[in-house]
């Protein structure tokens, strides 16, 4: 089971967080296209640069003779307007669009359709036809098509209003909504059953980006038969997100809905929702199976990600193939962060099936003198038998070790995607 994916546009802040969500799978060769060369270029190892803009005439058999080339199985979209857009086209390109279905997506790219399409299910802003229809100030206008906070702006008086609409005239003019808002990152699999909503505050925002998040636990039931109700009306497959905010009276209020991944969906990625993955496997009609570490951690980016976990440990168990070795080359994070447990005196061990002679693989990685003990175990053991330390963690790229050691150890566990969350 292996995927060629093209991440378009790969710089974007989503395009690089399925960079990071993709990056340590063996299932996955990541591709990265963008129309205008950005960051997108130092982080995307196989970087195809110069495309035309989506919707310029000739980006579509542009496109397809890259879908050709590198033998292109799935298109991964990394911007809002470009998922409707090639959602549309998916029959023509000849490979999957990892997005829901095109009806879905053009509700979730203008606000206007969200609300009229959830009138009556979920609480909604109130919306004013005009500036001379407001009665009570401050409201506050956003482009009907959007993203991040461009064209957003809190208005104070008519005059103001109008200004505006003169830059931004598909703005909406919208009920002000003065209290906390929250982002909800959803997974729902391609049978319309909704495996996944994890709640989380937007602390502080720069550019329309969450770049400080906590999860949420307060109001889940409410925030729960919220999501279960969009996404009982609106067909979804795959990830998406909602984000809520509190009206004066504290009430949510629905402002958005994306059809694709949060950036700061990295949150709960930390805690074992591989959301970019759980996508492309479903979009390939693979059943998955989702569960969550329960230690608490907080996200805060500044050009990065840095995490806080609340748990201790003395030692780490990892695994081998596809975890420390990633087909011919060193996992450098993963050996990173066992280097930091040896500078912190932690013990470290090797749980492994390795077909080989283990002893001999790790000498000719020298990396023979990192582990503290090898345990080689036959394929059909299974590793959380062998893990005795109470206070531990455990490494694996295998779901099924990790959902054991999680389920019979109740020790925190971590795929080599979410290893960066354990770097200081």
């Amino acid at each position: 089971m292996h995927f060629n994916v093209l991440v378009f546009p790969c710089g974007s802040e989503i395009g690089l967080e399925i960079h990071r969500s993709l990056k340590y799978s063996r299932h996955i060769t990541l591709y990265g296209a963008n129309s205008v060369d950005d960051h997108g270029r130092f982080i995307f190892e196989n970087y195809i640069p110069d495309l035309p803009f989506f919707n310029q005439d000739n980006f579509i058999e542009y496109l397809k003779d890259i879908i050709k080339e590198y033998k292109i199985d799935a298109i991964y979209p990394a911007m809002d307007a470009v998922i409707a857009f090639l959602k549309d086209k998916e029959v023509d390109l000849g490979c999957k669009v990892i997005a829901p279905q095109k009806e879905t997506t053009e509700i979730c790219l203008s606000k206007s359709k969200t609300y009229h399409t959830l009138n009556g299910i979920v609480r909604t802003p109130k919306m004013f036809k005009s500036m001379e229809e407001v009665s009570t100030f401050p409201v506050f206008l956003k482009p009907d098509i959007g993203y991040g906070s461009r064209g957003a702006k809190k208005i104070d008086n008519v005059e103001e209003g109008r200004m505006h609409l003169n830059s931004f005239s598909n703005s909406l003019i919208l009920e002000f909504l003065p209290g906390k808002e929250y982002t909800v990152d959803c997974f729902t699999n391609r049978h319309g059953e909704l495996l996944y909503h994890g709640a989380r505050e937007r602390k502080r925002v720069a550019n329309g980006i969450s770049v400080n998040t906590v999860p949420v636990k307060s109001n889940d039931d409410e925030i729960l038969k919220i999501v279960e109700k969009i996404n009982n009306r609106i067909k979804f497959s795959g990830a998406w997100f909602v984000q809520l905010k509190e009206d004066v009276n504290g009430q949510f209020s629905l402002l958005e809905i994306a059809a694709r991944l949060g950036g700061s969906s990295s949150l709960n990625r930390n805690l074992g929702v591989n959301f970019a993955l759980l996508s492309i496997f479903d979009a390939f009609e693979l059943d998955v199976d989702v569960f969550t570490n329960n230690y608490c951690i907080e996200l805060d980016r500044a050009l990065d990600n840095k995490y806080k976990l609340s748990i201790e440990y003395d030692t780490v168990y990892c695994d081998f193939d596809d975890c420390l070795i990633l087909g011919e080359y060193v996992n450098t994070q993963l050996l990173l962060f066992l280097y930091q447990c040896l500078n912190e005196k932690k013990r470290l061990v090797l749980v492994t099936k390795h077909e080989k002679d283990i002893h001999q693989t790790l000498k000719e990685r020298r990396l023979s003198e990192v582990f503290d003990e090898i345990i080689h175990i036959s394929p059909q053991d299974r590793k959380y038998q062998y893990m005795t330390e109470e206070k531990s963690i455990f490494i694996d790229d295998s779901h099924v070790e990790r959902k054991e050691a999680f389920s019979h150890l109740k020790i925190p566990v971590f795929a080599p995607d979410n290893v960066e969350c354990l770097i200081k």
